[in-house]
């Protein structure tokens, strides 16, 4: 029975109780009496009339008796079936907490691959040549695009933490037994497969978390933190060691079979079955094309288009940096082997610190705001770094760089989750961090074609146009409306 419940209180001079204008069922103004409590109830018009009359034909009354706070009567409605779901947070069980470590220690593989060099002197190639081991994983980036929702549908998130962990093993065994380079290039195919799945797979989980701009900016702080670790070991092994540069991918193995352990382990239960019923309103999608949707129909195809491109964009400024700031320093600033791979270290540091730092301010300003007020910094940070011709102005401001750059990554995932539907969240978010990632492999390689025509030197030219580029697309998106985030 629908109804509501009146209280006995008289009517205290502010106007009839009834209006025949408003209710039909007001057809006098008769003296009415009051019990108690009164549930009017079983008439359409009740709710917005509190209209009480005598007459039983006309409408059902029921008396209640008043019962002491917190107890209910059987004749009680019962609470609503259909509430917003709460948030899921990353400590609310063991197991949350030991997949969420599971997911950085991911990330901080796919920053050390990221970050890993030396190919150029040992295989005596061209920086063209040696450019096509950046654009080889965009073949892996792709394929992992087109599978992570169908992944996802068919295994859960345990297809991502098995299929992703044996990609690197493959790429990283490969490249240790230091093949030609032919097959080198198609091994990075399977690190880019890895890294693709990843990105999507773990980026769609933790942007859905409460508290998601801290959480993506301590995920992505990890990537950050790996790939701080690999120039200092890759650097101390080759320079310093002066050991070939794939001994360093013995220690890549080892962080992949790790990483395939214990995401086996913490992710075994996370079967395609919890994954379609936390996304009950895309289960058909899953079988009929939710990326479709979110690719193709308004409005959410221009959320996820322009975040797709900006992604793509900051990656490759981010890669680009990451991977050629060394050649730059040796060449254009004459640094010395060690001090210039120094300065990447220096740079992924500061990726890292302004993920973490900048990943608790973002959200208090807002990510429409803060987004575009980091591109600037980065911009001016960039034109420093290519007009002031001293090593140490350049390692510091290259490390101001990546400070500013580091938050970009989380603050795009995060404007997906608020932007779009939660059901297009995991085909969005998978769409845009594998397509984004491609940058990684496409952006690098054009800087290596680049810098064999006009020399290392046009980095920063083309870092500063790139920057301008994705500060074009994220004042295209749409502001975020102030409604839930899982409406």
């Amino acid at each position: 029975m629908r109804g509501v419940l009146v209280p006995s209180r008289p009517n205290l001079g502010r106007g009839p109780l009834c209006s025949e204008e408003l209710s039909p069922l007001c057809k006098s103004t008769e003296k009415v009496s009051f019990s108690s409590w009164t549930l009017v109830a079983n008439h359409p018009y009740a709710m917005s009339t509190t209209c009480v009359i005598q007459e039983q034909h006309q409408a059902s009354l029921i008396a209640l008796e008043a019962l002491p706070h917190g107890q209910r009567s059987d004749e009680s409605p019962d609470a609503p079936a259909e509430s917003f779901p709460q948030l899921e947070k990353w400590n609310q069980s063991r197991l949350n907490i030991q997949r969420t470590l599971a997911t950085f220690w991911c990330f901080m593989v796919m920053g050390a691959n990221d970050a890993a060099y030396g190919l150029e002197s040992y295989y005596q190639l061209s920086y063209t040549v040696v450019s096509l081991v950046f654009l080889s994983p965009l073949v892996g980036y792709a394929a992992a695009a087109l599978l992570n929702h169908r992944i996802h549908s068919t295994f859960g998130q345990r297809g991502v933490a098995i299929i992703a962990p044996m990609s690197h093993l493959i790429a990283y065994v490969i490249s240790c037994v230091h093949p030609p380079y032919p097959v080198l290039v198609i091994a990075y195919i399977f690190a880019g497969l890895g890294n693709g799945l990843e990105d999507a797979g773990w980026n769609a989980w933790i942007g859905n978390m409460a508290n998601a701009n801290e959480m993506l900016g301590l995920l992505h702080g990890f990537y950050g933190a790996g790939a701080v670790m690999s120039p200092l070991v890759a650097t101390s092994m080759i320079a310093s060691a002066n050991l070939p540069w794939y001994y360093f991918y013995y220690v890549m193995v080892a962080c992949a079979v790790v990483e395939l352990l214990v995401c086996g382990a913490c992710f075994w239960n996370a079967r395609a079955a919890d994954f379609l019923a936390a996304n009950t309103q895309s289960a058909e999608e899953n079988r009929q094309g939710g990326l479709k949707r979110a690719l193709f129909k308004r409005p959410s195809a221009r959320v996820t288009w322009l975040c797709a491109l900006f992604l793509l964009g900051y990656v490759g400024v981010e890669v680009a940096l990451g991977g050629w700031i060394v050649t730059f320093m040796i060449r254009v600033r004459n640094g010395g082997a060690f001090a210039s791979g120094m300065t990447a270290t220096g740079f992924w540091l500061g990726i890292t610190v302004g993920r973490i730092v900048l990943g608790f301010v973002t959200p208090r300003v807002g990510e429409k705001i803060s987004i575009p007020i980091y591109i600037v910094c980065s911009m001016a940070l960039a034109l420093i770094l290519w007009l002031v011709p001293n090593f140490y102005a350049s390692a510091v401001a290259v490390s101001l760089q990546g400070f500013f750059l580091g938050p970009m990554f989380p603050g795009a995932v995060v404007m997906v989750t608020k932007l779009l539907p939660r059901h297009l969240h995991v085909a969005s978010i998978g769409f845009v961090a594998a397509f984004g990632g491609s940058g990684a492999a496409i952006l690098p390689f054009a800087v290596g074609v680049l810098a064999q025509a006009k020399g290392v030197q046009v980095l920063q030219p083309f870092i500063i146009g790139l920057s301008g580029a994705i500060l074009i697309a994220w004042l295209g998106l749409p502001r975020v409306s102030k409604v839930r985030r899982n409406e």
